[in-house]
């Protein structure tokens, strides 16, 4: 393992759970529409997949459905005015970022958020300022699992890619990283897919709860 010189994060999954807004958006339409609610636990495991994959869940359509963009355009605007009313960092996601403050190690966020979404998440949270770098898709031409924006974030913060550390809870995060040639930590606390297994992604790491990150730094910290 190379020295870790800079980590970057995905966002919802990773530091953000945001189930519960996603949830309470989707219930609200159904509920407008006469259609029963979804559980949160069904519903998150398409949270990592966007707004695409919530609707065709919610409604069982698909995106040929001549109702499926006037509904995912609804979603997006009443998630626009709830995103920030339940999500909520993951429980240990502050200690690993006083970790990384601590040790002078710069982080980042990499996400498929659209960069409207993201801004107003990292405000709110009051991570914007901490953050050496975000990038979303806005940013580049081709989002995860492509690694241009991994490359991106790691050209804007000067540390070349191998001593780069790449952290999220999708394949296409771990698809990603590995392409760009940092080192990738799974996260299986995220929206996994209900057959989905994060041991099969090929990550260098996996954690089960975002602390062990800090145990993953540490040791490289020691070499």
């Amino acid at each position: 393992m190379a020295k870790i010189e800079a980590v970057l994060f995905d966002l919802d999954g990773t530091l953000l759970d945001s189930a519960l807004d996603f949830h309470f958006v989707i219930n609200q339409m159904l509920a407008e529409r006469g259609k029963a609610s979804l559980s949160l636990e069904n519903l998150q495991h398409h949270v990592s997949n966007g707004a695409r994959a919530m609707i065709s869940y919610a409604f069982n359509i698909d995106n040929t459905n001549a109702q499926f963009e006037p509904l995912k355009a609804e979603f997006l605007n009443k998630y626009l005015q709830h995103l920030n009313v339940k999500s909520v960092l993951y429980p240990g996601v502050e200690q690993v970022l006083d970790f990384l403050q601590k040790h002078c190690i710069p982080w980042g966020v990499v996400t498929n958020k659209p960069q409207l979404y993201t801004e107003l998440i990292m405000h709110h949270q009051q991570l914007h300022k901490r953050a050496a770098v975000v990038i979303c898709p806005d940013h580049v031409r081709n989002p995860k699992p492509n690694p241009e924006g991994l490359l991106l974030a790691c050209q804007k913060i000067s540390v070349a890619a191998h001593n780069c550390c790449y952290v999220g809870d999708h394949i296409r995060d771990i698809e990603a990283g590995s392409s760009a040639g940092v080192t990738t930590i799974g996260c299986s606390y995220g929206y996994l897919n209900k057959d989905e297994q994060s041991a099969h992604w090929g990550a260098d790491f996996l954690v089960e709860q975002p602390l062990q990150i800090i145990n993953i730094i540490r040791r490289q910290l020691k070499q």
